[in-house]
């Protein structure tokens, strides 16, 4: 696998990280391409997540933690210095096999460490009933990108304070807090943070490829739309019905319906899900104009629609909508 590095050790925007990913996607030709960053305390949340639902603003302000929006689904997560965050950009092999794929490589690594870590649900690796690492994914045509976080000594009271997660997760997950649910590989392991990133990353990788300065300007282009409030704070849409639900091996989701005569007139899709396919013409917008029925929507829909929110059946969306 090739490493991408950068020319000098400074540490960038979050946001700078994820154009990286767009751009080695985008132009490079390695079939599998991997890099680790790191970034002062950072609040980062998904495509199809609510701002206000997800991140303690008020308390990132006092304590000077910045928030910046992915492209990828999945849900909030809290970065600092002592948290590694993975990057992994690989051909387009369906979402099951790159997960399986990259989760397979990661559990390895830990192993060689000593650390009995397993992957479990979608997108986690845990030790025992803890988790170490979580990992969100999208693509674009012809790549997929999946970046992860490899906790090693976060700070857990700015990670509790800066993060609100949804109390349907909390329940179906059997806790109470977010300290009870994540571990610190630090507790297991002799490295350091440094020596653990260079062990990642002569694990993962077998030669490295360095960016030049014309590539970071192109980088730093594509990060300008990540800095946009625009991007970062989405639309708020109207909506006179809200439901909310977790459907297990799926995620969490809200959905805000603009109802007129009880007929959908707009519909807003938001949670930590995994989307893979085009939600707007898949789905949202063959419900405008359809009555809020069972027998209704489910005509309307495609027989299949995992091939857009993962891991989804067509049952369980319609029971979403008009359960």
């Amino acid at each position: 696998m090739l490493h991408i590095a950068l020319p000098d050790n400074k540490t960038r925007r979050l946001t700078f990280y994820l154009a990286m990913e767009e751009y080695v996607a985008r132009h490079l030709k390695a079939a599998d391409c991997f890099f680790i960053w790191q970034v002062e305390p950072t609040v980062i949340f998904g495509r199809n997540q609510l701002i206000d639902n997800e991140v303690n603003l008020v308390f990132c302000r006092r304590h000077n933690i910045q928030t910046y929006r992915r492209k990828s689904g999945g849900g909030c997560v809290y970065a600092d210095m002592n948290n590694l965050m993975l990057s992994y950009i690989t051909d387009d092999e369906g979402v099951g096999f790159t997960f399986n794929k990259y989760m397979g490589m990661l559990v390895t690594m830990l192993h060689r460490l000593g650390v009995d870590a397993k992957a479990n649900g979608r997108n986690d690796v845990m030790l025992g009933n803890r988790k170490l690492s979580g990992s969100a994914f999208y693509r674009i045509p012809g790549r997929s990108i999946l970046h992860s976080t490899l906790l090693y000594d976060t700070d857990i009271v700015n990670m509790v304070g800066a993060i609100t997660p949804g109390g349907l997760k909390l329940l179906s997950k059997g806790v109470e807090s977010v300290c009870q649910r994540i571990d610190l590989l630090k507790n297991h392991i002799t490295l350091n943070v440094d020596e653990l990133r260079e062990f990642a990353i002569k694990h993962f990788c077998d030669e490295t490829y360095c960016l030049g300065e014309k590539e970071i300007e192109e980088i730093e282009h594509i990060e300008e739309e990540y800095l946009t409030d625009d991007f970062i704070y989405g639309n708020n849409p109207r909506y006179t019905v809200v439901k909310h639900k977790r459907i297990e091996g799926v995620g969490e989701f809200e959905v805000r319906i603009d109802m007129r005569h009880n007929v959908i007139h707009d519909v807003n899709l938001m949670g930590d899900y995994f989307l893979i396919g085009d939600l707007d013409n898949g789905l949202l917008k063959k419900l405008r104009g359809v009555p809020l029925t069972r027998e209704s929507i489910r005509c309307i829909l495609p027989d299949r629609i995992d091939d857009i929110i993962y891991n989804l059946e067509k049952e369980d969306f319609v029971n979403l909508l008009a359960g």
